[in-house]
């Protein structure tokens, strides 16, 4: 079994200035998921992809390769996570590695264990899954969500106003952190979720999406509980 960990760490955050490499309690939030995939000894190579010099230098400081830089094609505002692993993927295949499984770990995702990681890799290998995915229940249901239309407040789906919450069937939401994957299906598909995917199931307190100041503040509370510093 060959495997890669791929860590997309564009430079032109718009919402969070140097976002992928701004401190997250004392250390560049990138260096907790360069360390939790080089923890996890699960992967023969753990990189990161980017088109930014300090992002590549603050990298190979925590222990992660930079064999090449991302092109400019995938290293747009538009660009999506599939196309960057895709492009990771060939290029090492044109310097002459190839990997049967791949991990996308998000840069910005402090969360992210070891265990976390080796769990996701053994699920997607024993399963001969074609990609795993890590989701957290939404904690209010969706199904009774509410939407503002011309000034006035109204369910988005009516014919759930009488059911009840607990009769509602759970929903859940990527978390946001990691992608199991095999490769070849990553390529055929061309998509993250691919058609055989299996969940990962996380606590509410493992997740937190980080796009605004606010959320990074949460961010550090939940990592300061969880990690009792």
């Amino acid at each position: 079994m060959s495997c890669i960990a791929i860590i997309p760490a564009r430079g032109g955050s718009k919402r969070i200035p140097r976002k992928n490499i701004a401190s997250f309690l004392e250390k560049p939030i990138t260096a907790y998921s360069i360390e939790a995939a080089l923890q996890s000894g699960i992967f023969d190579e753990v990189m990161t992809s980017t088109d930014d010099s300090e992002i590549a230098d603050i990298s190979l400081k925590y222990g992660a390769r930079v064999p090449f830089f991302r092109s400019v094609e995938t290293s747009t505002d538009m660009a999506m996570t599939a196309p960057v692993l895709i492009e990771v993927l060939n290029k090492y295949k044109e310097l002459g590695q190839k990997f049967e499984y791949c991990c996308c770990i998000y840069p910005c995702a402090p969360f992210v264990t070891s265990q976390r990681l080796r769990s996701g890799m053994e699920l997607l290998i024993s399963e001969n899954a074609d990609s795993v995915l890590p989701v957290v229940k939404f904690s209010y249901p969706p199904q009774r969500g509410l939407v503002i239309r011309d000034s006035k407040l109204q369910m988005m789906f009516p014919e759930n106003h009488d059911v009840r919450s607990q009769d509602l069937e759970p929903m859940y939401h990527d978390a946001g952190q990691f992608y199991c994957m095999k490769s070849s299906s990553l390529i055929r598909e061309g998509k993250l979720f691919c058609a055989n995917t299996l969940p990962m199931e996380l606590s509410e307190m493992e997740v937190q999406d980080i796009d605004t100041i606010d959320d990074w503040k949460i961010a550090e509370m939940k990592y300061r509980m969880l990690n009792h510093v």
